[in-house]
């Protein structure tokens, strides 16, 4: 892998964990000692955090991480909707019901382990994450596609706000599972609401966590 992929990699997973937060400073002669990597590959891994959007230029050498503010969260919502409602649709109109069978069989046993710490977390996470790729097969939009992964970027720093809330982490988990059930049954719009519903009680969620405004 090239120094410039690795240096990207590191600070996009530290960014997404929250382990660089919200308005931290990015430095490149500094990132460039702390990742044992030369400036050149640091500078071009700051052009792609730029354009995820993860990152926002504060100088000609330094990049601030991207802020968490309740308007940033609630356009990324607004997009979520629009995207993740048709996919659902999309993929209970479609879908091969095996794959989501499978999803539904893992979801219940991740949630199970949510009061296991870490890992019990990293399971649950990589559940959802199945679910959203047998989506993306289902639905069978390659456009689509693409257009979600920029979204699902935006969306991971937002669900570590979820972290350390188990009781919302299982309510999501029982949306994820109608969800889930709409799509094995066809039933197109039941899919799309569900996921609507999903969203919105997600968002209000993540509003009030940073001490935004929930919405109705």
């Amino acid at each position: 892998m090239r120094a410039s992929e690795r240096a990207y990699q590191r600070l996009r997973e530290e960014i997404l964990d929250g382990e660089l937060a919200p308005g931290a400073p990015l430095g490149e002669v500094e990132q460039a000692a702390r990742l044992g990597v030369s400036r050149t590959p640091v500078r071009e891994a700051f052009a792609r955090l730029e354009a995820d959007g993860l990152a926002t230029a504060a100088s000609a050498r330094v990049l601030v991480v991207a802020e968490l503010s309740p308007e940033s969260i609630a356009a990324l919502y607004e997009l979520r909707e629009a995207l993740e409602e048709r996919a659902a649709r999309l993929a209970a109109e479609r879908r091969d019901p095996a794959p989501f069978l499978a999803v539904r069989r893992r979801i219940v046993a991740a949630t199970e382990q949510l009061d296991g710490g870490a890992d019990g977390l990293t399971e649950y996470y990589a559940a959802i994450a199945e679910l959203d790729e047998a989506v993306d097969r289902a639905a069978g939009n390659p456009l689509l596609t693409a257009a979600l992964r920029g979204a699902r970027l935006h969306s991971a720093r937002v669900r570590r706000l979820a972290r350390h809330h188990p009781a919302r982490l299982r309510r999501a988990a029982d949306e994820h599972l109608l969800i889930v059930d709409a799509i094995i049954d066809g039933d197109a719009s039941l899919a799309a609401h569900a996921t609507h519903v999903h969203l919105h009680l997600s968002l209000r969620h993540a509003l009030a966590s940073i001490g935004g405004r929930s919405v109705a």
